[in-house]
């Protein structure tokens, strides 16, 4: 059990993270007919104002990958946040648990 341990909490986070977002229900459109987003962000709120203050403005780039809705957006941002900050509590942890080792290290050749 010990040696499935985080790749069992790894997927329960995973779970708990995707279920909410599967189970929620998409309103109905609004009263000007436009679909209502639930999980809007800011760069959707920037890109209304560049299109505001600059309405001929062109984008440099095209995503490489346009998720289907707004939820399946917040939801890859979120993993990869969560991703991010284990993998350097991680390096943190690694960094720290050396340091001690060394030291325990060098107090055994002292002694």
């Amino acid at each position: 059990m010990k040696k499935y341990q985080n790749i069992i909490l790894l997927f329960l986070v995973v779970v708990l993270t995707a279920l909410p977002l599967w189970m929620v229900k998409t309103p109905e459109p609004g009263p000007d007919g436009k679909e209502v987003e639930i999980f809007t962000g800011a760069d959707g709120q920037a890109k209304d104002l560049v299109g505001t203050i600059a309405p001929d403005y062109k984008p440099w780039f095209k995503p490489l990958m346009e998720p289907p809705s707004g939820e399946i957006e917040s939801l890859l941002f979120a993993l990869q946040a969560a991703l991010g900050a284990g993998f350097i509590a991680y390096y943190l942890g690694v960094s720290v648990t050396r340091t001690k080792m060394r030291k325990a290290q060098e107090q055994g050749k002292k002694c």
